[in-house]
C-alpha cells in the first residue's frame, strides 16, 4: 500500500464509539477510512466514493448489515466484505460469510486481530 493511494475502507456501525476507535486504528495503519451508521449510508457513499473494503456490523437500525451484505453482492461485486457482530452467539456471523463476506469478526473487537483481517482481505486474491 503506498502513502499515495491508500486503500479505502468503509466502517459501517451505528455504534458510534466503535467507528470512532475502529477509523482511528485504519487510518494509523494508513488506510482511507469512510465512516456510515448503517447499510443504506454506505451503499449512498459507494455512489460518490470508492471503497476498496466495506467492514460492516450485522445489527443495526434502518438497514442491517445482512441485507447490506447482499446489496453489496449484487451491485458491488468485487468490493470485500468483513462483517462484524457480537450477537446471536455467532449465527450472524455464519449466515454473513454464505452470502458473501470475505471474512468474518466476533466483537468486541481484538484491533490486532481486525488489522490483519484487513490487510489479509484486501490481499486476497478474490
Amino acid at each position: 500500500m503506498s502513502a499515495e493511494d491508500p486503500r479505502c475502507v468503509i466502517v459501517v456501525d451505528d455504534d458510534p464509539g466503535v467507528r470512532d476507535v475502529v477509523r482511528s486504528m485504519l487510518e494509523s495503519s494508513g488506510y482511507k477510512v469512510l465512516l456510515a451508521e448503517n447499510g443504506k449510508e454506505a451503499l449512498r457513499l459507494l455512489k460518490s466514493e470508492h471503497a476498496d473494503l466495506i467492514l460492516t456490523d450485522l445489527v443495526m437500525p434502518e438497514q442491517e448489515g445482512i441485507e447490506t451484505i447482499k446489496a453489496l453482492r449484487r451491485q458491488y461485486p468485487k468490493i470485500k466484505v468483513i462483517a462484524m457482530s457480537g450477537a446471536f452467539g455467532g449465527d450472524y456471523l455464519r449466515i454473513a460469510a454464505y452470502l458473501g463476506a470475505h471474512a468474518t469478526l466476533a466483537k468486541p473487537i481484538q484491533m490486532d486481530r481486525l488489522l490483519k483481517l484487513v490487510s489479509e482481505t484486501l490481499e486476497s486474491g478474490e
